[in-house]
């Protein structure tokens, strides 16, 4: 193995670590923006879906929040 190979399947353990390690929300986002670039997904497309993702994700969680009142 070559010193670059090294370095480059060092670098991906790392930041695959790192991504273990991270928040879920941030294991989350990194997944979608995978998700959006693999398919091409146009950025303006993609952040108009994602207020719609938002818009109803708010009513759900204001839902259960009157649920428990």
């Amino acid at each position: 193995m070559t010193k670059k190979q090294q370095t480059q399947s060092t670098g991906q353990h790392t930041v695959k670590h790192a991504l273990t390690d991270a928040p879920k929300e941030v294991q989350l986002a990194v997944d979608l923006i995978y998700l959006l670039e693999t398919n091409n997904v146009d950025p303006e497309l993609a952040l108009a879906a994602l207020e719609i993702v938002k818009t109803d994700l708010q009513v759900k969680l204001q839902r259960k929040q009157d649920e428990q009142v």
